[in-house]
């Protein structure tokens, strides 16, 4: 590599979809006087994996690093619509080499392929370990946030996606509570690049704004927390044996699925997950004494099931998605005790 390369850190914002809801970290080298100007990410997978869906459950998806021109990375977010930030590394042009060096290592070997894991195992935390390999030690290390949950730094990015937000709030498990010392987030990372220091001095430049343009909230008829109340409140109101039934279904093979992944896959995330006090398999059980009209075992189920609700909101009063939940706790508790209710009255005698 000349004197005049430089190395840096490319930081995408978020996006409206799904995948870009936490944005995108990458790293670029550039070397005009070599004809070099390459953008190096881990983001890349292949839809095309057999079997796809059943291996991002489980947690062995294939993830791999890939390479592209500056010029067609920054036409794909033009594209989306996402601004691009970058942040130089000032670093003696031996550690530029180097780096380049491990990079050209990786995509030639196995290396570049890795087990993607959605807070240890990422775009954002694979690069931060090439770069400290590079440097040599833990020297990239994270700065703010630190006193936060990981669960408390993802929520705000799920502001504009209510249905988003509640899905993972119920199937992460205990490993989310933990507080975020490590770095798995594109602009987590950003910040605190602008705070470490390498040798006496500030490890990047000032970051640089590449492609500005201005986020735009989606709008959405149905994404919000306006219809999942009136869902909830409809279920309450109706009254209907039917509706309850469909409820308690639903809310069990949820608790059956939540302790499937659980013990099933290799994210952590999903292990451990308490949520199932609420979305409670037991429901299950209860739904076989209701269609045999066993009533007094209805009503020891419902029993259960309003204690198990009621340790859960205990073990949730620290939580940052206790109120997102609360409406369908609410809802829960209201249906098991007008059912124990109705299943407690003695049956008239005729004469």
């Amino acid at each position: 590599m000349s004197d005049k390369a430089s190395v840096s850190v490319i930081t995408c914002d978020t996006g409206n979809e799904s995948y870009a809801l936490f944005g995108h970290t990458a790293i670029r080298i550039t070397d005009l006087d070599n004809n070099l100007d390459v953008v190096y990410n881990y983001g890349a997978f292949d839809f095309a994996t057999p079997n796809f869906v059943a291996k991002f459950i489980k947690g062995d998806l294939q993830y791999f690093a890939v390479a592209n021109r500056f010029a067609d990375f920054m036409q794909q977010y033009t594209y989306e619509k996402r601004s691009v930030y970058e942040q130089e590394l000032i670093v003696p042009l031996v550690y530029k080499q180097k780096l380049f060096n491990n990079l050209t290592a990786v995509l030639a070997s196995s290396e570049s392929y890795y087990t993607y894991k959605f807070i240890d195992k990422n775009c954002t935390s694979m690069v931060v370990d090439i770069l400290n390999k590079t440097l040599g030690g833990q020297i990239i290390v994270k700065k703010i946030n630190t006193d936060l949950t990981y669960r408390a730094i993802l929520y705000p990015y799920f502001d504009h996606s209510f249905y988003e937000k509640l899905g993972t709030s119920i199937i992460f498990g205990k490993k989310v509570d933990e507080y975020g010392t490590t770095i798995f987030l594109p602009l987590e990372l950003r910040k605190s690049l602008q705070l470490i220091q390498y040798e006496n001095h500030l490890l990047f430049k000032e970051s640089q704004t590449l492609l500005d343009i201005k986020k735009e909230s989606p709008s959405s008829s149905w994404n919000h927390f306006y219809t999942y109340a009136l869902l909830l409140g409809l279920i309450v109101l109706m009254n209907n044996r039917g509706v309850d039934l469909f409820y308690f279904l639903i809310m069990g093979l949820l608790g059956i699925f939540f302790v499937f992944v659980g013990v099933y896959s290799y994210h952590q995330e999903l292990a451990y997950n308490y949520n199932v006090l609420l979305f409670n398999p037991a429901l299950l059980v209860l739904l076989y004494f209701m269609l045999t009209n066993n009533k007094k075992w209805i009503i020891r189920l419902c029993v259960l099931n309003v204690l198990s609700i009621l340790v859960y909101l205990i073990v949730m009063l620290n939580k940052i998605h206790l109120m997102i939940v609360l409406p369908m706790a609410a809802t829960s508790v209201i249906l098991l005790l007008k059912m124990a209710f109705r299943n407690s009255k003695r049956i008239p005698i005729r004469l």
